[in-house]
């Protein structure tokens, strides 16, 4: 069997993340791993191993029926059995379905707040989910809105899973350093989190904030570049732009944190226990299954919470390094390779 991961770019983020992990992961199990990026090339492109067939198509528009036709002659050629198309890359994997009926089409939805959106809002993509042979999401709510709004029989849930390489790094030598992985964009409300840390750093000024994600520098990032100038922070905030080794970054903290006002299963909370980080998250999408009771999950855009929850675990050092242990073990139970392939590959093989 031979699997195509479909993605419309390599820049870090959490859906083209899982797409390299699973184009890696595949490679031993499966007969071949693809991996297609559709749009641009990025930092993740390093990531992949040497054994994943790769495919930059340099799609220019929409309808780029001269990227759509390599597609299919990449398909073809290596004789791929399965297109799996992550978030927005559905519209294209569609029309190469109409033009190489051949393949089965599994669409891989990450975004969490389309749960708070009409199945009428996606006319398009209930269209294309008449294609779709099975649709795989990272939590139930999106399960039971796939469900619902698309006509795909099979939905199935399938949590994101990350792969550990070794342990973490001893946390007890590491800087007082709080990571915030997201790239900077609306629904991860940075802007949170840069009010509780403002208030932190009041009484502990020796601690610092790193935020690790893609700058789009566009009014969000400005904000965010405006507030830290306003309130005198730029000795202690540093926005770290993309990177594509994240652990060795990680691993120089000690709290990981996730603002977002929505989410589907982020990556991000997986790579803090894969580091050894004691992880802080709002209550949106699958955090709180995610984070059980390792860390703190407080209530969206609630900056008292996020502050407290913060200073909590700042002063009470014993306890924080405790917790992120337990939390690494339990991400490592029931988020790693090992316990999600059987899972994956009795998809692909049913």
């Amino acid at each position: 069997m031979k699997v195509l991961q479909l993605i419309d770019s390599l820049e870090p983020g959490g859906a083209e993340r899982i797409a390299v992990t699973y184009a890696n992961s595949l490679c031993d199990p499966l007969e071949a791993s693809f991996l297609c990026t559709t749009r641009a090339e990025g930092l993740l492109k390093g990531a992949l191993k040497d054994k994943v067939g790769y495919l930059f198509l340099k799609k220019k528009r929409t309808l780029d029926y001269s990227a759509l036709f390599r597609l299919k002659r990449f398909v073809k050629a290596n004789k791929i059995d399965i297109v799996q198309a992550h978030t927005t890359s559905y519209f294209f994997a569609t029309l190469l379905k109409l033009i190489y009926p051949k393949i089965q089409l599994i669409w891989h939805e990450h975004h969490g707040n389309r749960i708070h959106t009409k199945g009428s809002d996606h006319k398009a993509l209930y269209w294309c989910s008449k294609f779709f042979s099975k649709i795989v999401v990272v939590n139930p709510d999106l399960k039971r809105w796939c469900e619902t709004n698309l006509a795909t029989k099979e939905v199935i849930y399938i949590p994101n899973f990350i792969v550990f390489e070794g342990e973490p790094e001893e946390v007890q030598t590491r800087s007082n350093i709080i990571c915030c992985l997201a790239n900077l964009r609306d629904p991860k409300n940075h802007m949170l989190l840069l009010k509780a840390f403002r208030r932190i750093h009041e009484a502990h000024p020796d601690w610092k904030l790193q935020l690790i994600g893609k700058d789009f520098n566009d009014n969000y990032s400005e904000g965010l570049k405006n507030f830290i100038k306003e309130h005198r922070l730029s000795a202690a905030v540093t926005i770290e732009g993309s990177i594509s080794a994240v652990q060795p970054q990680l691993q120089q903290a000690t709290i990981g944190v996730l603002s977002s006002s929505s989410e589907g299963l982020p990556m991000s909370l997986l790579e803090y226990g894969m580091a050894g980080l004691y992880p802080i998250a709002t209550n949106v999408g699958y955090c709180r299954e995610v984070i059980s009771t390792f860390g703190a999950v407080v209530e969206s855009n609630n900056e008292e919470a996020l502050t407290t929850a913060l200073r909590i675990a700042i002063e009470d050092r014993t306890w924080r390094i405790q917790q992120a242990g337990l939390y690494t073990a339990h991400i490592k139970k029931h988020y790693s390779l090992e316990g999600v392939l059987p899972e994956l590959l009795k998809i692909y093989k049913n």
